[in-house]
């Protein structure tokens, strides 16, 4: 996956209240991050699949670095 989308992604997440991403299923986290990044930055249908599998597999770490702040 490309860097630069990994870094806007995280920067996102980082910037995101705690009760926001907190308060979403699994699913429904998955689906805002990926209209609030494409509100920020254009992309692809291919980089949006890429960063749905990737959303998904980093689940559980979004949350324990969410619940950390």
């Amino acid at each position: 996956m490309n860097p630069q989308l990994l870094h806007h992604l995280w920067s996102l997440v980082d910037r995101t209240q705690r009760s926001q991403l907190l308060a979403l299923d699994d699913n429904s986290l998955v689906h805002w991050l990926i209209e609030q990044f494409a509100g920020q930055r254009p992309i692809n249908p291919s980089e949006t699949d890429q960063l749905s599998r990737y959303i998904r597999a980093k689940i559980p770490l979004i949350r324990d670095l969410t619940q950390e702040r």
